[in-house]
């Protein structure tokens, strides 16, 4: 508001130019929201980029499908089982806590957990495959 507002007619005018302004904004927006990819692009800066210390990028759909998973079905686990009774401000710290943790799960983190606990198995497989081995051969001292 430059202008001080003196009289009816000041007013009248003042009237008139914001509402010239709110056309002109609706034009600018209807233009910003008119095709799709437009509209994505608009979505997509709702959520900043931002750069760690090693210059990776470090925002919202930069993780991999593992992590973006991980961002919204760990807080939901764990306030659906461990935090079932808990109150609103707990859910919402662990909510935050699990969002932000979910940045160090990613597909290669998955996969190489999967990959131990497949070497695991099959050092066990292994073992009991060849029962005669573990035994005390017949012509020991032991019997």
């Amino acid at each position: 508001m430059d202008v001080p507002i003196g009289n009816i007619n000041d007013l009248r005018n003042e009237i008139l130019r914001l509402k010239g302004q709110e056309r002109e904004q609706s034009v600018a927006i209807g233009l910003r929201f008119k095709n799709f990819s437009s509209t994505i692009s608009t979505l997509g800066s709702l959520f900043p980029r931002s750069f760690s210390a090693d210059g990776k990028s470090t925002g919202f759909f930069d993780q991999d499908l593992v992590g973006l998973i991980s961002r919204f079905v760990l807080p939901f686990t764990l306030n659906k089982t461990i935090f079932r009774h808990s109150g609103f401000l707990v859910k919402a710290l662990v909510g935050l806590v699990s969002q932000k943790a979910s940045h160090f799960i990613s597909e290669d983190s998955v996969m190489g957990l999967w990959d131990k606990i497949k070497t695991l198995f099959a050092a066990k497989e292994k073992k009991s495959k060849n029962p005669e081995r573990n035994t005390i051969p017949p012509l020991s001292e032991t019997y």
